[in-house]
């Protein structure tokens, strides 16, 4: 029995050996590879159908140069969504809980977007520091919010992630552990505290996939702004 209501999000071990590269890369098996027949599967065809409809979703503001990000962000939200979905599964672990991989993940596209603007266009990324017809005595301080602003973006997404998740999974992990010790006693309590159990398990199915959304929508967001 778990000592507390946090251990559900240690890193699992065996051995010394931690676990969670087994968890990352798991996903990536449970996609089937596309093959060089004229006819796929009804399972192919659907991956490549919600694939090719999700990207051209997500790059349909930008302009041609942020097309050729069309891969990274695609595989990027692929792979949170098999995370995040595969830990709603029971004697599961949901590295998206952990801020490290989050922040491992927003830092590094973060600082991309950045560079690729200061790189093709400085003098428009650095316009953003500074809006237009701002009055003289207002420009510092403008400017010093709008830098804090910028490097607060990749601790928003990754924290957002973080926090959204953990919360699902406390509050299921609350709600299990009260139906299961109300069964003896108040039978029909625990019924009904199970059937909000279960619905609040469909919630954080919906969450799961919206938070991956947002984290590869928002990643396209600050992209359109550098290029």
């Amino acid at each position: 029995m778990a000592l507390n209501f946090f251990d559900q999000f240690m890193s699992p071990t065996h051995l010394g050996i931690p676990l969670i590269a087994i968890a990352l890369s798991l996903p990536w098996v449970l996609y089937p590879s596309p093959s060089d027949r004229w006819l796929n599967n009804r399972l192919i065809t659907l991956q490549a159908w919600f694939m090719n409809r999700f990207t051209q979703q997500l790059l349909l503001p930008l302009n041609p140069g942020g097309h050729k990000w069309a891969l990274i962000l695609t595989s990027l939200m692929v792979f949170l969504l098999s995370i995040n979905l595969l830990g709603l599964l029971p004697y599961t672990f949901t590295p998206t809980t952990q801020l490290s991989l989050n922040m491992g993940l927003a830092v590094p596209f973060w600082l991309a977007t950045v560079i690729i603007g200061m790189r093709n266009q400085p003098t428009a990324a650095l316009g953003h520091l500074l809006p237009e017809g701002t009055p003289v005595l207002l420009i510092p301080v403008l400017i010093v919010i709008e830098t804090i602003s910028l490097f607060i973006r990749p601790l928003a997404l990754g924290v957002r992630l973080t926090a959204n998740l953990t919360a699902g999974h406390l509050l299921i992990q609350l709600i299990a552990t009260a139906a299961f010790v109300m069964l003896p006693t108040m039978t029909t309590l625990a019924l009904l505290t199970a059937t909000v159990l279960f619905l609040l398990t469909l919630l954080e199915v919906a969450v799961a996939m919206i938070q991956a959304y947002v984290f590869v929508l928002l990643l396209s967001l600050y992209l359109q702004e550098n290029v």
